[in-house]
């Protein structure tokens, strides 16, 4: 629930779930392309976060729940004991820095290629739609091909895949997880109907298509206190070629499955995450924060006196920083004292090593 006691300060405490976290300001996930061996995080990824504990609460890169979930050269994944073990040094590094870390949990559908897929197979999608635009594999950027629209009797396993990772996600001694239902992957896919094209019981009306995210998030609080599971959601923004010819009723009904579970916060992106956070004939999405009876973390294109405002005012509880967080470090500290940021060197943005990655000092007058 609402923190209704708490001063409304960007830089005061909040409660989520069972945790007291020290602002309210989150780290958003994002995908930096540093996993190791195996599909696995590093030593530089475990630094990497606890460098940046001092966040309200961070939130992992987005990361893949099976082999076939896989969409991204170097990117981890959370589904075997050597990605657990891995991912145990990074929550271990980030609670020693007194910090608090979520696992997004992800699955690409349409947006990979056979080149990432295991014994090079189709990706699957819930309808044979490709998208635009190009894949990221260590052969280079080919375009994605169509992909393989899941059977009706497939459907539940892959929900059932994300159970699996949530309970990985809890061995590794992660504080809580978020969902990835956003930005065109999988989830998002079946929500909007650009994607989801279907004519069994996943397609067609919103009952229909909010079915696969209710199917995952009963998997999720099966393996996690239902306070400690987080949803992200986009609907309106176009990113990774997306659209819905009425996103509201769709969007209204996903928030109210997610009350009816009691999930403990929504993420949601306003707007579009790559521009502009007002989209030409959308809707308010206010009108889901209203709705929602848990936490709302507001993301896109804030600074520190919008993030603060929107505290202030109710508009948001908690509010996500995505890319100020690259180059900025210690970024609480220098929204709470005004100082200036840090510029992202865009060339080591994915892939590579520490350069680039943990390579940004703190503030130094």
């Amino acid at each position: 629930m609402r923190d209704t006691t708490a001063a409304p300060d960007l830089f005061g405490p909040i409660e989520l779930a069972s945790l007291t976290l020290k602002n309210r300001i989150v780290m958003a996930p994002m995908t930096r392309s540093r996993a190791g061996e195996g599909d696995a995080p590093t030593n530089d990824v475990a630094l990497y976060y606890a460098q940046r504990s001092s966040a309200g609460l961070l939130i992992t890169e987005a990361t893949f729940i099976s082999p076939r979930a896989k969409g991204y050269a170097r990117t981890a994944g959370i589904f075997n004991e050597t990605q657990i073990k891995a991912w145990r040094k990074v929550t271990d590094a980030v609670h020693a820095a007194n910090g608090r870390i979520y696992c997004q949990l992800w699955h690409v559908g349409r947006r990979s290629h056979p080149d990432l897929q295991p014994n090079g197979g189709s990706p699957v999608a819930p309808s044979a739609i490709a998208s635009a635009g190009n894949a990221v594999t260590l052969a280079g950027r080919p375009p994605f091909p169509v992909p393989r629209a899941l059977e009706t009797e497939e459907v539940p396993l892959v929900a059932r895949q994300y159970g699996h990772a949530a309970r990985c996600a809890r061995e590794a001694g992660f504080d809580g997880i978020e969902l990835h239902a956003a930005n065109g992957y999988l989830v998002d896919q079946f929500l909007r109907d650009r994607t989801n094209q279907r004519t069994d019981i996943y397609g067609g009306s919103p009952a229909n298509r909010t079915r696969f995210l209710a199917m995952v998030l009963d998997e999720l609080v099966q393996e996690w206190p239902r306070e400690s599971v987080g949803v992200r959601l986009s609907p309106l923004s176009p990113v990774n070629d997306m659209d819905d010819s009425d996103p509201e009723p769709v969007f209204t009904l996903a928030v109210d499955l997610m009350n009816q579970r009691g999930i403990g916060y929504l993420h949601m992106v306003e707007g579009d995450s790559s521009g502009s956070r007002d989209i030409p004939g959308g809707f308010d999405l206010q009108k889901l924060r209203r709705l929602f009876n848990g936490i709302y973390i507001a993301n896109n294109a804030y600074d520190a006196l919008s993030a603060q405002a929107a505290i202030a005012s109710g508009r948001a509880d908690m509010v996500s920083f995505g890319r100020a967080f690259i180059a900025n470090p210690d970024l609480v500290a220098r929204l709470r004292h005004g100082l200036p940021l840090a510029e992202i060197d865009r060339a080591t943005l994915y892939g590579g090593g520490a350069e680039g990655y943990t390579s940004y000092p703190a503030h130094r007058p």
